[in-house]
């Protein structure tokens, strides 16, 4: 996967990438200037604040930056030997010291505040920006990486980039206006000495650069590690039942461990080195502070400079070396929000689901007719899922879609929901080619209930009226009886304002499977998917729904994937699939006559009851 340019940030995920394990996810790597372009257009939308921050910036430094000019003039106030002292100069500094560094301070206090709402806008947008294309990504993007590791990108990396931004940027800022006004008033006081920096900064330049290359990708790495440890225990979260019920829970502990072990492990390797450059650079600049001491000393014995303008070149060069050092101090910072933003932004400019062609229509008016002709579909190239697919459900007919686990019942739900393009072939709905159809009004024209329920925090009353906002509760309660759920949610302390919380753990996987029916069925769509609809419910509940549902969805177009075959005797049209191919179809009676694969399945499935 590394190194491919369609993954994130490139082109297009491909067929291959989104069907395989999930992974976490990678894409091509932005280097530092374009990071650091990416984020001065996240401040370039808050420019108000930028504007005061900058301003804020500049007076506290130019503030502070007098200082040392103005102790060097209470210095030369005083006459070495003769012991004479103007002390009228030495308190007018003094006291234009004092006002100055006071004024310093609460411009620093300012541009804090300023530089915290700055990061949080920042932080606030970054997510929303994730968030937002989350939404527009491709199905298959889910089905290739770990949710974990999408949640560690939101949080802890938007974060990283947060933390840096109202520290280290502005440290940096500082460390600018610091550096240029300190080299000048070094310049203006003994050019001479400035020559001593014409080594030390190169040398501090080249070891920096040199260890930035070899540091980021380090810390690249631990952002990686923690997400794959986020990833694992999200998951090891989720099936905490299942980890009990089979004993695995030291197993379970000891693959944490590996992974614990892994991100703590990246974490010190990456801290390590990059704490590397502060030591350093600070010995660098010890170095150049002696030899400023030095032949300053030489000058002042020559006569060239006064003692007051050496103090205050010493003071500004500490000045000028210091920010130089806090550079190097948070490069280890800087290359760890280097990394979470670059996988912030990966995620942001993972490609959304392709565009609606420009000559796309909205579907209206359904009636439900729905064929497919010569259907041909893989997700990986060269093995093919289905392949010539053919088959005719009229208007308000249920079409059943059995078959063994891989022949490709589910691929025809995501390919009938374009959550996949065809490779071949034409789905038609009403006559007209989905792919010229909007995604939108075709996927509206459906409503879906899946064998994994969804259920989010708030009421009941609010999940099941979730697919169409404004229903009434007379609504909601008529949709609830026919589900064979209302009499359950009477009984509940709040009826329909009971709040259901982590995705509805507190009541059984029956009653979460007819809540998601009873959202099915509150729509107004002409189309209705079930797969795997009943697969939680007791025998007598199936039948009551399966009863209740057929009088519900009359005229309407129902598809059904089902294993129990029991469950689609009464179908209007089975089709049996069998590597990716439509095998046998037709009713019940007519295709158990016919002796072959349907009847083989049913059998199998009651001799297995029996």
């Amino acid at each position: 996967m590394a190194g491919n340019p369609n993954l994130i940030g490139g082109g297009r995920l491909t067929r291959a990438e989104v069907s395989g394990d999930k992974r976490r996810f990678e894409g091509k790597k932005l280097n530092m200037w374009a990071l650091l372009l990416r984020l001065w257009r996240y401040m370039g939308r808050n420019r108000i604040l930028v504007i005061l921050a900058l301003i804020l910036s500049l007076s506290s430094s130019l503030l502070s930056l007098y200082g040392p000019k103005l102790s060097g003039e209470a210095i030369n106030a005083i006459e070495l030997g003769a012991g004479k002292v103007d002390f009228d100069t030495v308190w007018r500094c003094a006291t234009l010291m004092a006002i100055f560094y006071i004024c310093a301070s609460i411009f620093t206090y300012l541009l804090n505040a300023v530089m915290i709402r700055l990061s949080r806008s920042i932080s606030k947008q970054m997510r929303h920006d994730v968030f937002e294309n989350l939404t527009s990504l491709p199905v298959g993007f889910f089905d290739r990486y770990q949710t974990g590791d999408i949640i560690s990108t939101i949080t802890y990396d938007v974060d990283t980039v947060n933390q840096s931004l109202s520290s280290d940027m502005l440290q940096i800022l500082q460390s600018v206006v610091t550096v240029t006004v300190s080299f000048i008033m070094m310049l203006t006081i003994a050019p001479k000495l400035i020559l001593i920096f014409l080594i030390t900064i190169p040398a501090t330049f080249f070891f920096t650069r040199w260890l930035t290359t070899m540091v980021r990708p380090l810390f690249r790495r631990r952002s990686a590690k923690l997400g794959e440890l986020n990833g694992f225990v999200e998951e090891m979260l989720n099936g905490q039942k299942t980890i009990r019920a089979y004993g695995r829970e030291q197993e379970v502990l000891k693959r944490f461990d590996e992974k614990n072990d892994a991100a703590v492990d990246a974490y010190t390797v990456a801290e390590a080195n990059g704490t590397i450059t502060g030591p350093s650079v600070t010995f660098i600049n010890n170095v150049s502070l002696s030899l400023v001491c030095i032949f300053g000393s030489l000058l002042f014995l020559k006569g060239e400079v006064r003692l007051g303008d050496l103090s205050s070149f010493i003071q500004y060069s500490r000045r000028f070396s210091g920010p130089i050092n806090e550079i190097a101090n948070i490069i280890a910072e800087l290359q760890s929000a280097f990394a979470a933003a670059e996988r912030v932004f990966m995620l942001i400019d993972a490609e959304s689901e392709p565009a609606d062609s420009a000559d796309a229509e909205i579907l209206t008016d359904v009636r439900g007719d729905v064929r497919m002709e010569n259907v041909d579909f893989s997700y990986d190239p060269g093995k093919p899922i289905i392949k010539n697919l053919n088959f005719h459900a009229e208007p308000g007919s249920l079409t059943a879609i059995v078959g063994p686990t891989g022949a490709g019942k589910t691929t025809i739900i995501n390919l009938l929901m374009r959550f996949y393009d065809v490779d071949g072939g034409t789905i038609y709905v009403d006559g007209k080619d989905i792919r010229h159809l909007t995604r939108s009004s075709l996927r509206k024209a459906f409503t879906m209930v899946l064998q994994d329920t969804w259920l989010f925090h708030g009421t009941i009353f609010d999940n099941i009226a979730y697919g169409k906002p404004g229903a009434t509760r007379a609504e909601v309660e008529a949709a609830a009886r026919a589900a064979h759920i209302h009499s359950y949610i009477s009984r509940l302390p709040q009826g329909y304002d009971t709040i259901l919380s982590d995705n509805g753990s507190s009541i059984s996987k029956g009653q979460k499977q007819m809540l998601t029916i009873a959202r099915a069925m509150l729509l107004d769509a002409h189309m209705l998917i079930l797969d795997e609809a009943t697969s939680n419910v007791d025998t007598r509940t199936e039948q009551h729904i399966q009863a209740a549902m057929r009088e519900l969805m009359k005229d309407k177009t129902c598809f059904v994937i089902a294993h129990r075959l029991s469950t689609i005797r009464s179908a209007d049209h089975i089709l049996v699939l069998d590597g990716g191919q439509v095998v046998e179809q037709g009713t019940h009676d007519s295709l158990m006559a016919q002796n072959g694969v349907y009847r083989k399945l049913y059998e199998s499935q009651f001799d297995a009851v029996t």
